[in-house]
């Protein structure tokens, strides 16, 4: 569990709020539980850290406020639409007991390991991450699934993952698959016979021999000399 310092904040102007963005510090707000909702500032440099780890908003963190320590669990970022950086947080607070929706991500370990990817399968992720409903004490870190022995043509169904009796998916009903192990997709565009190619020359050559040397072949529509209309096939 990763902990960090975070401050009280009092402010209460845009200006404050701009002068702690101004000096490497993040507003945030803390919620939930019965007590009442706490404004805190963290560092930036600390909180873009976190942020580079796929399960920040599912990782549980503790926060070191003014020497007391309060765990917390990440729950909506804010980013400048122009920068790009983090502007404000809100945490929720860890109560003991109370469920929550929170999307897990999945792991998956042992690639080297698979015989499937070593003949050249390709991996296909369905869900890369999992809404679950659980305790807020009970999160996973992550759903970990592993391709040790697994093969080409195999499958991971949510059911293939061992979870908690008390973290539930919120699909109901049905296994969904998280991934597939699927064979090599790169195909080859078929080459031309070469039988082909001398049929369509003979064809041509012939088709040239049924034209008398000189003439013109009549075009289709025109009629020869002596013709009033096209003679009817006569019946084998």
């Amino acid at each position: 569990m990763n902990s960090i310092n975070a401050n009280i904040r009092t402010d209460k102007t845009k200006g404050e709020l701009n002068f702690l963005r101004n000096n490497g510090n993040v507003p945030a707000i803390i919620y939930g539980g019965e007590s009442d909702n706490e404004k805190i500032f963290i560092s930036k440099k600390l909180l873009k850290n976190l942020l580079e780890k796929d399960n920040f908003l599912s990782n549980i963190l503790t926060l070191d406020i003014d020497g007391k320590a309060q765990n917390v669990l990440p729950r909506e970022i804010k980013y400048d639409v122009i920068t790009d950086e983090p502007i404000h947080i809100d945490f929720l607070r860890v109560v003991p007991g109370i469920k929550i929706r929170i999307e897990v991500p999945v792991q998956f370990i042992n690639h080297e390991k698979s015989p499937g990817l070593k003949r050249g399968g390709v991996l296909n992720i369905v869900r890369r991450k999992v809404e679950l409903k659980c305790p807020s004490e009970k999160i996973p870190e992550n759903l970990v699934i592993n391709l040790d022995g697994i093969d080409i043509g195999e499958s991971f169904k949510i059911s293939s993952i061992k979870l908690d009796n008390e973290v539930v998916p919120t699909i109901q009903g049905r296994d969904f698959v998280i991934a597939t192990l699927a064979a090599p997709t790169v195909m080859k565009e078929p080459e031309k016979p070469a039988e082909a190619e001398t049929t369509e020359g003979a064809e041509g050559a012939e088709a040239a021999d049924t034209t008398a040397e000189g003439e013109k072949p009549a075009a289709e529509g025109d009629k020869k000399e002596g013709e009033d209309k096209k003679p009817t096939e006569e019946k084998k």
